[in-house]
């Protein structure tokens, strides 16, 4: 992504926690295939529902109450799926650049 290691963690750090607030966002192509791995390997933490995975996903996430609310709710909304929580859709180009964007969003 063309960034700095700290500043990339950051950017994706607050991406996952957008797209668990809100459910779905538009981003480039690349950063929206970066975000599907954190945004997995969080919500899989929420189905394991431990202690451990609770802390791991607080250090991660900006928001506390955030986290509360994905743990309350992940088991049931995820307990059939072993993964795949997350949709990347093609959307057009971006008009000033030309990049490609994306829709990543919660199944």
């Amino acid at each position: 992504m063309g960034r700095p290691a700290d500043q990339r963690k950051a950017l994706l750090r607050g991406l996952t926690t957008q797209l668990i607030r809100e459910g779905k966002i538009t981003t480039t192509k690349a950063r929206a295939k970066a975000l599907r791995d954190e945004a997995e390997r969080i919500i899989t933490l929420a189905k394991d529902g431990s202690l451990a995975s609770r802390r791991r996903a607080i250090g991660y996430i900006y928001d506390k109450q955030l986290v509360h609310a994905l743990f309350e709710k992940a088991k049931d909304r995820y307990d059939d799926r072993e993964g795949g929580y997350t949709r990347i859709l093609r959307t057009v180009r971006r008009r000033g650049d030309n990049a490609e964007m994306a829709i990543i969003e919660l199944i």
